[in-house]
């Protein structure tokens, strides 16, 4: 697994609060396509790929949470 940027933790620890991707950009003063950027990275770097029967937002914070 790959290190998270500072940017891409802050964008995980709202993702574990259950905000949405516009809730997270208004709060870090960004738009809704650079928080989808930065939540594709974070899935990458976390080794999850996309699934119909998975919520990798979840799945990624909890990935997240193990490696500490």
């Amino acid at each position: 697994m790959g290190n998270l940027t500072p940017r891409e933790k802050e964008v995980m620890e709202l993702m574990a609060q259950g905000r949405s991707n516009a809730a997270i950009a208004a709060q870090l003063f960004v738009t809704e396509r650079a928080v989808a950027k930065h939540t594709s990275n974070i899935f990458g770097k976390l080794d999850l790929p996309p699934s119909d029967d998975d919520n990798r937002r979840v799945l990624a914070v909890l990935a997240y949470l193990d490696r500490g």
